[in-house]
């Protein structure tokens, strides 16, 4: 009984161990890399956002950044749009 009990469970605990490595811990990774990106960002950085616009941060506040584009445009956004920050090659 308890050999039968083990032997069907081994093959979901192994599933989860699997599911584990290969999905749930990469992206917790990636979304404390993500976070720490973010809380560094500073006046001058160039950064990309969730809509793909490349802008320039001018005031760094808690929850927003005020951004100029390339044209002049003040922009003020939420700091959960930022996707990236952007490298000149």
């Amino acid at each position: 009984m308890n050999n039968d009990l083990l032997s069907s469970l081994l093959p979901l605990v192994v599933l989860f161990a699997i599911f584990y490595f290969l999905i749930i811990r990469p992206q917790q990774k990636q979304q404390k890399e993500h976070k720490t990106m973010i809380d560094e960002l500073t006046k001058g950085d160039k950064i990309v956002t969730n809509g793909g616009l490349i802008v320039e941060i001018t005031k760094v506040e808690e929850s927003f950044v005020t951004v100029k584009s390339i044209d002049g445009t003040s922009l003020r956004i939420a700091r959960t749009f930022i996707s990236s920050k952007w490298e000149d090659a």
